[in-house]
């Protein structure tokens, strides 16, 4: 038993060692697949053609003849020309929407009002309206110019001399309304022969300076100007 024994072992062992040295083989089973595993490792563009095929067109005719300096030159030219239109479009548009926006003729003509002075008589006054606002005119006579600039400034509430308040010293133009509440004074009344406002007892002066009462400031003095003899425009 001992010797068929040893004699399996040896088969067994020539039979393993035949198995692991066989090669294996990868079989292809026609030429056409692998002429295609061949061709399947390669690449080529598909950009055919020669280099010297590709023509770059000629643009010479394009160029400029003269210099660059004549270039830069035009350059300028028709920046400052479009610079220069743009300002004065810009400036036409401002000055339609100014336009629109001022005041129309009608306002304007209620912002000047002109009087005639010779229909007014010495020692009288006479009221106007401007810009819904009355105004005193008075047409004083030479003792009220005197008792005006006769009065001691320094001991005015209001400190403010007859000939700061006036252009001519016989007219006197001046706002009819109390500067205490809006009130209207009524003329030739009052303590001081000027303006009286009888809602709060304001007394003025001839020259319209606060003299006496509640009134903190003197009757206002509106623009106004003698463009010629005779005629006062108020505004």
């Amino acid at each position: 038993m001992a010797p068929l024994s040893t004699m399996s072992r040896a088969l067994a062992r020539s039979a393993a060692s035949a198995s692991v040295r066989l090669p294996v083989r990868a079989m292809s089973s026609s030429p056409a697949l692998r002429d295609h595993a061949t061709a399947s490792s390669t690449y080529e563009s598909p950009f055919k053609g020669e280099p010297k095929t590709t023509k770059v067109p000629d643009f010479s005719k394009y160029m400029a003849k003269r210099g660059g300096s004549a270039n830069a030159v035009f350059s300028y030219f028709m920046v400052g020309t479009l610079g220069a239109i743009s300002a004065a479009g810009a400036k036409s548009t401002i000055q339609q929407f100014l336009v629109n926006m001022s005041a129309s003729a009608d306002v304007l003509a209620m912002a000047k009002v002109e009087v005639d002075l010779n229909a007014i008589p010495e020692g009288k006054n006479v009221i106007i309206k401007w810009r819904g606002k009355p105004v005193f005119i008075r047409h004083r006579t030479q003792a009220e110019i005197e008792e005006a600039n006769s009065v001691n400034v320094a001991q005015l509430r209001d400190p403010q001399s007859d000939e700061e308040r006036v252009k001519k010293p016989e007219w006197l133009v001046m706002l009819g309304v109390c500067t205490h509440l809006g009130c209207v004074p009524i003329g030739e009344a009052g303590d001081y022969g000027g303006w009286f406002c009888p809602c709060h007892g304001s007394h003025y002066d001839i020259s319209g300076r606060i003299r006496k009462g509640p009134a903190p400031l003197n009757l206002e003095i509106p623009a106004y100007e003698f463009p010629e003899d005779g005629k006062l425009v108020v505004g």
